[in-house]
This record gives C-alpha cells, structure tokens and sequence, in this order.
C-alpha cells in the first residue's frame, strides 16, 4: 500500500502538537504545584548555546504549518521574527499549526511533492530539494527535533512527563 504525502507528514505533526499542547498543561501545572514562576520554565534551555523553550515551538510552527505557505512560492526562509512569550502564546502558535493543517487537502500537499523547493536563508539560495524532499528529510526530522528539544527541556526541569505525552494521541484502529 502506498502512502501520500499528506499522511507521512500531515498527521503526524498535528499528533505532536496535540501532545506539546498536553505538555504546556502539565508545565503550568507544576509551576503551581512547586511555586516556580513562568520564566523558571519558559527560560529554560538544554544548553547556553540553545532556543530556549518558546524558541521550539515556534520552529515547530514554522517547520510544519509555515512550510506549506513558503512552499506555494517555490522557497522556504526561516521566520525567525515572532516568538512567543507566555503560555498563551505558545499555545496559540500550536493551535495556529494544527488548524492550518487540518485545513490542508491532500491534493493541496501532493502537487507540491514534485516543485522545486529552495531554502533561502540570508538572502541565498542555499539548497534546492523537491517538495517531497523538503518535507521528509528536511522539515519533518527538524519538526521532531523541536518538539524532542521542547519536552527534553521540560522534563530537565523536573515537569512529570512520559513518552505518551510527548506522543499526543495515537492513531489506532477502530
């Protein structure tokens, strides 16, 4: 059985965000229960040379819901202007990504599959991929990074997390 595009990385993504947003429930929750403050958390970064937690949800954001705006236009830039600052914005940024998904066909994401794609940072053109490329092997493991980076940083401050948080709800057979 082949598989489209659409559900190799549709999906998927909207299960991981489902999941990241469970997460920021549960962070609030400990910031309460230990008297932290946001910022204990909302800081916090695996290392000094590392986004902190917000930081990971927007590249999640941008590696998933951006991507297929960028992609219509046959170039992906990084958007590194807007990152969110409380919970709140966190979770909208989440919820911004998972509807924008949602609303996408299945037509939408397979006649990008072959386009030609080019990532242009700084103002270069950097590389060239085809659509199907550019999603698979270059946006879905750095979406994945993130969202490992952004429960490894909550998990480093202690928040009581498991892997099916991490994973948001499967989907199983009915």
């Amino acid at each position: 059985m082949a598989i489209s595009l659409h559900a190799a990385f549709v999906p998927s993504c909207q299960q991981i965000l489902t999941g990241m947003d469970g997460m920021i429930t549960k962070a609030e929750a400990h910031i309460a229960e230990h008297e932290l403050t946001d910022a204990d958390l909302i800081d916090a970064r695996l290392a000094d040379d590392m986004w902190n937690l917000p930081w990971h949800v927007r590249a999640c954001w941008m590696h998933s819901a951006y991507t297929f705006g960028q992609m219509a236009g046959g170039e992906f830039t990084p958007d590194f202007t807007t990152v969110p600052d409380s919970w709140e914005t966190m979770r909208a940024m989440i919820v911004d990504a998972h509807t924008k998904l949602g609303a996408l066909s299945e037509d939408e994401v397979e006649a990008l599959g072959d386009k030609t794609i080019g990532f242009v940072m700084g103002g270069k053109r950097l590389m060239e991929f085809t659509g199907q490329n550019f999603l698979l092997s270059f946006n879905q493991p750095n979406f994945y990074f993130h969202a490992t980076t952004f429960y490894d940083i909550l998990r480093h401050k202690g928040v009581a997390l498991t892997k099916m948080d991490f994973m948001g709800p499967a989907r199983v057979k009915v």
